[in-house]
């Protein structure tokens, strides 16, 4: 059959599912496995020997990879030009040996955080699929990445955020047009909402890792990062955990590229970084425990991180085995810290998310757990400025 001109290159096959094996369908509506209740992964065509001449060269956003992604049809995909976020090297942050730290920034974003690229694929799937009313609890930024992607591609968002989440992300989601619900609570509070108004109206909702394909936009990064570094991994990879799907899609993407040859089975150790807010993965991963329970302190300055309970949890806390990582939380007073000290040295203003992987690094090192001749991967997952009224700001 002759390739369409709407057609992309994608080698998409099905969905799978990682606990029971369960194959399916990737052409109809899909959730979570019908048999266990796990998420779905996206199953590819891919062989060993595959050539990165799989990737479109001459496209500026992260639907280069459309082979690895899920959208078969082109007309299908939503894209506000998401992904490619440069590489930094900290010049100025040092803490004792002078150990080289890479950062990757995701703040450049459209609506300045990572949660586009999750959205764009879920959204373009979603058209794809027929779905017009979508729906989200979020701690912000996923918020404002679905309604400004929605106005894009002419879909009707439904947001669900704490009432507490600060002032423009709000904003921003009125102003995309999307309808707003605020909720007293956390994003689990928010969620069982979602539940109830979307199953009421017949929404389909870009929960976290209760749909298959936002993991997909996100594995993107590891692609990113894998080219960025030449196909050699960094040795520790730090990422701020909320509901955990970079750090799912990251080693999905790691995965994919192994089966391709394109890397070996050296993997970089994965470090969640939590808020002491909602630290449940921490404290799972620390007691050894296969899955987490449930925990909110209530408010914290790195909305992101109040995520009482990952829906895949199981699979995280996995993944940190796997990689022989860890995981450790950190407090709003040294989140703070840390925010300040990354914009007074480096001329970065991160999220506070981001921030608190400073001062887990700081931790680790003292520990010995990360080695002076070590290289090390900060992910910065959105920029700082929707958080000002947050911090604190000495005149």
């Amino acid at each position: 059959m002759l390739k369409t001109l709407t057609s992309t290159n994608s080698l998409f096959e099905n969905l799978q599912c990682p606990a029971c094996g369960e194959l399916h369908s990737g052409s109809v509506v899909q959730t979570v496995c019908n048999q266990c209740s796990s998420t779905l992964f996206a199953n590819y065509k891919i062989a060993r020997g595959a050539g990165t001449d799989i990737f479109d060269q001459n496209d500026s956003s992260m639907w280069k990879y459309s082979s690895v992604l899920p959208v078969k049809n082109s007309k299908n995909i939503i894209s506000l030009g998401e992904g490619q976020t440069p590489l930094l090297k900290f010049s100025n942050l040092k803490h004792k040996e002078n150990r080289p730290i890479f950062w990757k920034d995701e703040s450049g974003n459209p609506t300045g955080s990572f949660k586009a690229r999750g959205i764009s694929a879920a959204l373009s799937k979603a058209k794809e699929l027929g779905i017009s009313d979508v729906s989200i609890p979020t701690a912000g930024n996923a918020g404002g990445a679905l309604a400004a992607y929605c106005a894009k591609g002419n879909l009707k968002a439904h947001v669900f955020m704490p009432r507490d989440t600060p002032k423009i992300f709000k904003d921003e989601c009125r102003l995309y047009g999307a309808e707003l619900i605020e909720v007293n609570g956390s994003i689990s509070d928010c969620g069982k909402m979602n539940d109830q108004y979307s199953l009421r109206n017949g929404w389909f909702q870009i929960s976290t890792l209760k749909e298959p394909y936002r993991a997909e936009g996100k594995k993107t990064m590891g692609y990113e990062i894998a080219e960025q570094f030449d196909y050699q991994l960094p040795d520790v990879l730090l990422y701020p955990t909320g509901g955990g799907t970079g750090i799912v899609g990251i080693w999905k993407a790691f995965n994919e590229m192994e089966k391709m040859g394109w890397i070996g089975n050296e993997r970089p150790r994965m470090v969640a970084v939590q808020s002491t807010s909602c630290d449940g993965i921490t404290k799972a991963f620390l007691n050894k425990n296969m899955d987490s329970e449930a925990i909110d302190n209530g408010f914290t300055i790195a909305n992101g991180l109040r995520v009482p309970k990952p829906y895949a949890s199981k699979i995280i806390l996995q993944i940190l085995r796997e990689s022989n990582g860890t995981a450790l939380s950190i407090n709003d007073h040294l989140i703070e810290k840390s925010l300040k000290e990354i914009a007074l040295r480096e001329g970065i203003l991160a999220a506070p998310e981001g921030a608190a992987l400073w001062e887990a690094y700081k931790q680790l090192c003292d520990k010995h757990w990360i080695l002076p001749d070590e290289k090390v991967l900060f992910l910065n997952t959105g920029t700082g400025y929707k958080y000002l009224e947050n911090i604190k700001i000495e005149s």
